[in-house]
């Protein structure tokens, strides 16, 4: 962090001498702009190395307000006597004025600094999404209350509102993390704000790993002589499936390769669809049902 505070402002698009809710309310916008996750693969390098140098500039900038106002209540309270180490600190005149052009320190913060400034605990929330969502991918406005210091040190409730943009793949439990975009406190960073994703049940379909189980019943009598039915898959394309030199026995399962949930992280690969059979089993035969039956197993014999 060998930046000068006056580079440190130029970065957050600030003059210097910002005020710490100015200096806040910049950061909050830039590393919404920023975040590499809202960001291609073509911009993703560049997003990243801007969103590191926002944070930066933040953290140094919240350091060096936050160790000048300590200093100066300290001296308003008598708690210590002014120096000229305090008055390069918080960019004092000789004649006891404040100076509002530079926080009087270019290339290095006191020690101490760094332990003032703590950070809550990250503020954990889910977000829900829909089978399909997650197989097809999309966007997502995720909005959420979270506390915000007043300029008065007081805390109210504020509404924040997040586009997340839901990666095709994503399983259950993936965490997408926002730095300080949670919950603040007087004296401290803002808190991380930790996502986390949750699926909605599905009507239809059920998730395993990779993989989407379909279960269907089947009648015992098409189950011995052929049988064929329709359903949509998660993108709503039509899929027909016929099993006329098949038989479908308890516990049969058939395997329709690559298309089940898309592969995070791995373009072009999916898990596979699972279809799961449940026989119907008649609860009364009539005769000629009987013979007909019979007929049928001698011919397997």
């Amino acid at each position: 962090m060998g930046n000068s505070p006056e580079m440190y402002y130029k970065i957050l698009n600030l003059p210097n001498g910002s005020s710490p809710q100015e200096i806040r309310n910049a950061y909050k916008s830039l590393a919404r702009k920023w975040h590499p996750d809202k960001h291609p693969a073509s911009s993703k390098s560049e997003a990243e190395s801007r969103f590191k140098a926002i944070t930066e500039a933040y953290e140094v900038l919240s350091d060096l307000q936050e160790n000048r106002d300590s200093l100066f209540q300290e001296m308003v309270s008598g708690e210590i006597k002014p120096t000229p180490k305090c008055d390069r600190i918080l960019g004092r005149r000789k004649d006891g004025t404040r100076s509002t052009g530079t926080l009087g320190v270019q290339n290095s913060i006191p020690s101490f600094s760094r332990s003032i400034l703590r950070k809550p605990p990250p503020m954990e929330k889910k977000l829900e999404c829909t089978l399909e969502e997650l197989y097809t991918g999309c966007k997502k406005e995720f909005k959420f209350m979270r506390d915000n210091v007043m300029k008065n040190g007081l805390i109210a409730k504020k509404e924040e509102t997040l586009m997340i943009k839901v990666k095709p793949g994503w399983k259950k439990g993936t965490k997408i993390t926002y730095e300080r975009l949670g919950d603040e406190r007087p004296g401290c960073l803002p808190a991380d704000l930790v996502l986390y994703i949750s699926e909605k049940k599905h009507p239809v379909f059920k998730r395993s790993e990779n993989d989407l189980v379909l279960k269907t019943e089947v009648p015992l009598v098409s189950a011995l002589i052929g049988w064929s039915f329709s359903f949509r898959l998660l993108n709503g394309e039509k899929m027909n499936c016929m099993f006329d030199d098949e038989i479908i026995y308890p516990g049969y399962e058939k395997v329709f390769k690559g298309y089940g949930m898309p592969l995070a992280g791995e373009k072009g690969k999916r898990g596979d669809l699972r279809v799961k059979f449940l026989i119907i089993f008649p609860k009364k035969l009539t005769d000629e049902q009987r013979l007909g039956l019979v007929e049928i197993l001698n011919q397997c014999k």
